[in-house]
């Protein structure tokens, strides 16, 4: 076994990287993070941000960042940025300088005369629907374009001037002379070079042809000496175009070139992971951005409060295979619980408020008690909380009447503890003209802060509470799942599946210290589940919820 190696190997690309550092076929290796930037990222990228970078770090080799971007007609700077927001804040950095394919866009160019040169590619003037008929189908072959046999001097005349902008966009391209009979659709003579006249956001108006993805991504891997690009499952057709550009070109042709190897993709349960689909979302005004916190964006999800590490442990639950299938929410939910139970502090938060009058309780008199901010981690300290003769508590926690014996909050002549403070028993209630309760009248056992009452009489409910002078008003937002339906990508019209809840918006009441809540730092509103400051209402009380203390959606 290599010593750039570890000892366990957990899934297939391991298991051929150990191999290719055991044959002496590679020394070290070299992967790739390789996003077209024409959107945001998403918690499937994450998973390839993990795999590419976490084997380069586990083998002691290098990932590089390199941007696809062969396509200025989608493509924006904002992309660019936001993608290098995310691999760094998932923990990552790249080796060396950003590369980009445009870079290369002249090794391009040069690799495609090659291939003219050497009767391999040919200019074709056939249109789209030509093209297609041409094609054939699954079961039919297609058929030589008319174009086809052109001579080589001629295709390097008609290439020049594809380059110097002398023909119009859609009017032809430069395809691969490869096989027309072929099973494979990708093998039939695939476009190489197509024009466009959009600005680039890299080389700006210096380029009139861009190279296909296709042609370009596998030319960038071996120009970056990349030893096991990795790739989802649908390409895997496409590795037999890879594999046939590399070994046509002179410069490639050779063992220690790059080879790809294909993954599931990630398919999430209430989401859709497709990049043109979550694009509708978000230009359909359906969502509110990509960073929207029902998105399954990399942004949108640290905007809810999810972090870095619950998605990287995600993506180790999940694992690396070659079968496709559904991964449930619940594991990706699992993930930030388990990592927020650890570090996020504890707070009290009022959702759907109502007041309760402490009567026996002293007027003007606000009591300062001490709470844990963690009850497992001692080390993070003690916050304060206050205590006086108006508090709130959620209108959940009180019934007139108690409805059986294991009701554990409050009710008339039904005693409850206030969370860190004292027993309470409540005593009337008011209601507005609708009948809805609107204070709770109680009285508290002064003699009950830390310690059981003294007549020995047991109190099992435990409800949390804000003290009224001192509380603060403060907006939560609820996500749920953003669709209805488990798998609303196969449904041709899946903007319609938005879920109508997946969005519901209240007003209650904190602690006074969430004033000084950071922005995107988790905290627990005790009883309540895991939230988030929002990071786009920096001077105002949002917080959005994360996730509920425990999954409700299996129960």
């Amino acid at each position: 076994m290599s010593d750039n190696a570890p000892v366990e190997t957990t899934n297939f690309i391991r298991n051929q990287i150990n191999d290719d550092l055991d044959s002496g076929l590679h020394s070290s290796i070299q992967t790739r993070f390789p996003p077209e930037p024409n959107g945001y990222l998403h918690i499937g990228h994450a998973k390839s941000i993990c795999l590419n970078f976490g084997l380069a770090q586990d083998y002691n080799g290098k990932c590089n960042l390199r941007f696809d971007d062969t396509n200025p007609a989608k493509e924006d700077v904002e992309f660019v940025d936001s993608i290098k927001a995310d691999v760094k804040w998932l923990g990552f950095d790249w080796d060396g300088e950003i590369q980009y394919s445009s870079n290369y866009f002249p090794q391009f160019y040069d690799y495609a005369r090659e291939l003219i040169n050497k009767g391999l590619a040919y200019v074709c003037f056939l249109d789209a629907d030509q093209t297609r008929k041409y094609r054939g189908t699954l079961k039919e072959a297609g058929k030589a374009s008319p174009y086809r046999d052109t001579s080589t001097q001629e295709n390097l005349e008609l290439l020049a001037k594809m380059k110097e902008g002398k023909f119009s966009e859609g009017e032809c391209v430069l395809r691969a002379k490869i096989d027309m009979a072929s099973s494979f659709m990708c093998m039939r003579d695939p476009a190489l070079y197509r024009i466009r006249f959009d600005k680039h956001h890299q080389t700006g108006n210096e380029w009139r042809i861009y190279p296909m993805y296709d042609f370009a991504h596998c030319i960038s891997d071996a120009i970056e000496g990349i030893t096991h690009s990795l790739c989802t499952l649908e390409f895997q057709n496409n590795r037999h175009l890879y594999d046939w550009m590399l070994d046509n070109l002179d410069d490639f042709n050779k063992p220690e070139r790059p080879h790809q190897y294909e993954f599931s993709r990630l398919n999430l349960e209430y989401t859709v992971m497709s990049k043109r689909k979550l694009q509708q979302l978000v230009e359909d005004g359906l969502v509110e951005g990509w960073n929207d916190p029902r998105m399954p964006t990399i942004s949108g999800l640290r905007r809810r409060g999810y972090t870095a590490a619950s998605i990287r442990d995600f993506s180790d639950r999940i694992g690396i295979s070659k079968v496709d299938s559904m991964t449930d929410m619940k594991i990706l939910e699992d993930a930030v619980r388990d990592d927020l139970n650890t570090v996020a502090p504890r707070t009290m938060g009022v959702i759907d408020p109502i007041r309760v009058i402490i009567e026996n309780y002293p007027e003007d008199q606000v009591e300062t008690l001490q709470a844990p901010i963690h009850p497992q981690n001692e080390a993070m300290g003690k916050r304060e909380i206050f205590f006086s003769r108006e508090l709130f508590i959620d209108r959940a926690d009180f019934e007139e009447v108690a409805p059986n014996k294991k009701f554990k909050r409050l009710a008339i002549d039904k005693e409850v503890r206030l969370r860190n403070a004292y027993v309470i028993n409540a005593t009337t209630f008011d209601t507005d003209f609708d009948g809805n309760i609107t204070t709770v009248y109680a009285t508290y056992d002064p003699d009950t802060l830390g310690k059981n009452p003294a007549d020995g009489r047991k109190v099992k409910g435990v409800i949390h509470f804000v003290e009224a002078t001192k509380a603060l008003r403060a907006e939560f937002r609820m996500y749920d799942r953003l669709f209805t339906l488990e798998n609303p990508g196969k449904n041709d019209h899946f903007e319609q599946l938005i879920n109508p809840e997946s969005l519901v918006v209240t007003y209650g009441m904190v602690e006074s210290t969430m004033a000084n809540a950071e922005v995107e730092a988790a905290y627990q509103f005790e009883r309540e589940g895991y939230f988030c400051r929002d990071s786009q209402s920096p001077n105002e009380i949002v917080f959005n919820k994360t996730v509920s203390l425990r999954d409700t959606w299996s129960n």
